[in-house]
């Protein structure tokens, strides 16, 4: 069936007034996957619906897990431990933390379940996930490490060694190993984005969950441990936050963002430090964290921690006086597309000076003009360069603009009721 494609299109803006920031899709599928196997049943508050977050409720419910909408919130009935699969195959679609940590928490059954996903999916290297599984019992048939494969358990535990260039990869193992019957060590090589691990670690801390750890570097995990039914509301998305952050800063713009809270462990928190070091004025208010655009300069930004703002800030960088330089972000070619190649490609498309670097950008302040650039089918290109047309003079139109709908299906009424110029369209 062929999907419905859409554009957008967007103008130069001035931007004023208040938004709420929509839950996180990284809390949202660590809760559902969580309590899809808990004992019980759980309650999620107001978490995040998007496509991303209804591949891993729909992963959940054929583990066996039973799931019901409540108005804003998910009642999820979990299996009491273990898979309980009612299929053989489960597809994700294009969400790749629905694939690691499903792909996790499946080889805790000794039913064969087979994995695919969409076009992007399907180009995501799992080796280093199904390594440590290997080591650990688990039985892997892919013909390239990609999707499709399948996986059968049970791990037992043991000793296995991780390579963190996903930090999805070390989540999955976190989140199934607690529930294998022996006790595990994890020896983790090479881990990036450390506030994604952090995350996982507070979700198994509020449930009690037991481990021992040397930074993030070594894990021990006890076996035959459960997962308790729980009741949480979903933090704020950061990472959804930092297109107006970005927004209002390049528009020379003031706006109220709210709903955030800053002692969560989500790495792209980090934006407003850097939007503030580049110039922009940060205020932090009851109310929430005001946003104000200024003269915004170059700076150097390690972004191994947060990837995920790797497009919007290549477009903030080309409204900054100098050089801004986006380094040690390598895993971001690893995403829905290389981002890095990308984005360096559709600045360039729209006026800017870019240099692409294998493991970042080097981008120089660029006069941008509207034109019609192309969003790879990945969310946050699609965003970024929503936000890039919203300081340019002329029309800037974007395609596969469908694929917002992963992460942050309400982007475009929400930039409109702060006054951005864009508008969707078929096509």
């Amino acid at each position: 069936m062929n999907r419905r494609r859409v554009k957008l299109k967007t103008y130069r803006s001035d931007l004023e007034g208040e938004i709420l920031i929509p839950a996180s899709k990284s809390h949202t599928i660590r809760a559902v996957a969580i309590a899809g196997i808990a004992e019980g049943t759980s309650v999620l508050k107001k978490p995040l619906y998007s496509a991303d977050a209804l591949s891993c409720i729909e992963g959940i419910k054929k583990f066996g897990a039973k799931t019901e909408e409540k108005g804003r919130d998910l009642i999820i009935t979990g299996t009491g431990g273990l898979p309980r699969p009612s299929c053989k195959k489960i597809d994700v679609g294009n969400s790749g933390t629905s694939l690691s940590i499903l792909t996790g928490l499946a080889s805790l059954s000794d039913f064969p379940i087979q994995f695919d996903g969409d076009h992007s999916i399907r180009k995501r290297p799992m080796t280093p996930l199904f390594s440590a599984l290997e080591k650990l019992g688990a039985v892997v048939e892919s013909t390239d490490g990609k999707c499709p494969f399948t996986i059968r358990g049970p791990i037992k535990g043991g000793k296995t060694t991780v390579d963190g260039i996903s930090s999805q990869f070390l989540t999955s193992l976190l989140f199934a190993c607690p529930l294998a019957k022996e006790d595990t060590e994890i020896t983790v090589e090479n881990l990036h984005e450390r506030p994604y691990v952090e995350i996982t670690l507070d979700w198994l801390r509020k449930l009690d969950t037991q481990f021992e750890k040397e930074e993030l570097d070594w894990f021990r995990i006890p076996g035959g441990q459960k997962y308790k039914a729980f009741e949480r509301e979903i933090p704020a998305d950061f990472s959804s936050a930092t297109f107006a952050a970005c927004a209002a800063a390049i528009t020379g713009s003031e706006i109220l963002i709210k709903g955030l809270d800053f002692a969560d462990h989500q790495g792209d928190k980090e934006v407003f430090t850097y939007l503030k070091n580049m110039g922009a004025t940060v205020t932090h208010t009851s109310e929430g964290v005001i946003v104000k655009g200024g003269d915004l300069k170059g700076i150097d930004i390690n972004m191994n921690s947060t990837p995920d703002a790797l497009p919007v800030l290549a477009v903030v960088g080309c409204f900054a006086k100098g050089t801004t330089r986006l380094l040690d972000v390598a895993q971001a070619r690893l995403k829905e597309c290389d981002r890095i190649a990308a984005m360096a490609t559709e600045l360039t498309r729209m006026g800017g000076k870019v240099e692409e670097w294998k493991d970042g950008l080097v981008v120089h302040q660029s006069e941008l003009r509207g034109t019609e650039v192309h969003g790879y089918d990945d969310h946050r290109m699609v965003m970024a360069l929503a936000v890039a047309g919203l300081a340019v003079d002329g029309k800037t139109v974007i395609d596969t603009a469908e694929s917002i709908g992963v992460t942050y299906p309400s982007f475009v009424e929400d930039m409109k009721a702060i006054g951005a110029h864009i508008e969707q369209f078929q096509g």
